[in-house]
């Protein structure tokens, strides 16, 4: 593996003659699976191979994934919402929903470094040890990591238009408190150059490998305004240093954005003067069907609600029951809430509690009235500042991204 300024240099050669060639975006993405050797970023172990992380033999996610808190797909954990019951705003480390491509990586403190290379700086980079980028001024943001297909089995359920991938229900979500470095400061501390135009940082997770094709380590672009705007290099979460699973030694949070765009583990972060692509920006994390003929990136999360039951909760028939949900937005605060409990033919409006800004979530609570025995659906629209409101239906897309439409929560009376 390459260190220091010779692996700075060396990496922006690489960048530099990549572009030169000229290539188009499908060649750019066939290259990306060789970029990473290129750049000297170090392969680590797949799953069930010896070093692999995992709670067992070959598990790719290192904490216990008890039942009551989690439904386990393998690589990724749904939070259970009917496990909230007492839980606060900031969802704690333990119970936090797992969004892995391949396998949890363990990465020793003292080997770790993040290297900062590319044509969009002044010189050769830099490269910062745990320890140095643990002195830099640091701060705080309460921010959600949610992961883009959260809701995706709705497609299917409500829709009749299946997606494949993890059908999650509404649980690929988590708010959490974060500490760590601003990007900006990392980048600008790395000699940042005014030509800069997007930023990528590359994950130390194993290789993700798709049809028997390496597309390398995970990473994906972030345009260089949102880099520097509220992006951030975590070391803690909920005042913890960071868990395994969460991305230790340093993740990136992007508020408001979709959880691709937080890469874990980061060890690389590549900084250019052209537009750069990967596997993560060109053929996932893009909406793809006949109402998206341009293919756009996606990049800001919709606005989405959920309520903390079991699906197909059995409640008390006859009596007012007091039930408590939380509603989000990527781009702005939540506005109000509403709730049916007639399929939408009337609503009455929520009540909303506590903190409330973008990119995190908002508490609400609903009276279900006195109802006689019989079987319902709860359904909550959530608006945000901006105007944006949970539609009744949305438009399919291949990868099931981005599912924002009202969800139709079933509850038993008795």
């Amino acid at each position: 593996m390459v260190n220091g300024d010779e692996g700075s240099y060396l990496a922006s050669r690489s960048e530099e003659l990549l572009w030169r060639a000229r290539f188009t975006r499908r060649e750019i993405v066939r290259l990306g699976a060789g970029l990473p050797v290129a750049l000297g970023i170090a392969r680590l172990a797949r799953p069930g191979s010896a070093g692999a992380a995992g709670r067992g033999t070959g598990s790719p996610i290192v904490k216990p994934l008890p039942s009551d808190w989690f439904i386990d797909y393998g690589s990724n954990a749904e939070m259970r919402w009917d496990s909230l019951h007492g839980v606060g705003y900031e969802i704690p480390n333990e119970r936090f929903f797992v969004r892995d491509h391949t396998a949890t990586p363990r990465i020793a403190v003292s080997s770790w470094r993040l290297r900062v290379f590319g044509s969009g700086l002044k010189g050769r980079g830099r490269t910062f040890s745990y320890d140095q980028l643990r002195k830099l001024p640091a701060r705080e943001l309460v921010s959600s990591v949610e992961c883009a297909g959260n809701g995706r089995s709705f497609f299917a359920s409500q829709e009749g238009t299946p997606a494949s991938g993890t059908q999650w229900r509404l649980g690929g979500i988590g708010v959490a408190r974060w500490r760590g470095v601003a990007l900006a400061e990392v980048l600008e501390r790395s000699g940042l150059g005014k030509t800069a135009l997007d930023v990528m940082p590359y994950g130390a997770d194993p290789a993700f490998v798709s049809n028997g094709i390496d597309h390398g380590h995970v990473r994906r672009p972030l345009p260089i305004a949102k880099a520097l705007d509220d992006a951030l290099l975590a070391f803690e979460m909920n005042g913890q240093q960071l868990p395994p699973d969460h991305g230790f030694p340093v993740r990136l949070i992007v508020p408001g954005w979709i959880g691709a765009a937080s890469i874990k583990w980061v060890a690389q972060i590549a900084v250019s003067k052209r537009p750069l692509f990967s596997f993560w920006n060109t053929q996932q994390y893009v909406l793809q069907g006949d109402a998206y003929p341009r293919t756009p990136v996606l990049t800001t999360q919709t606005v989405k609600s959920a309520w903390e039951l079991a699906w197909g909760a059995e409640l008390p028939a006859n009596t007012p029951i007091r039930l408590r949900g939380r509603a989000w937005s990527g781009t702005s605060p939540i506005e109000r809430v509403d709730v049916s409990i007639d399929h939408g033919a009337t609503w009455t409006r929520a009540g909303l509690h506590g903190a409330n800004s973008a990119g995190a979530w908002n508490e609400f609570t609903y009276t279900f009235p006195a109802q006689p025995a019989g079987s319902y659906e709860l359904w909550a629209r959530a608006r945000d500042t901006s105007g944006r409101v949970q539609p009744p239906t949305v438009p399919f897309n291949s990868g099931g991204y981005l599912f924002g439409a009202v969800v139709r929560h079933p509850v038993v009376l008795r």
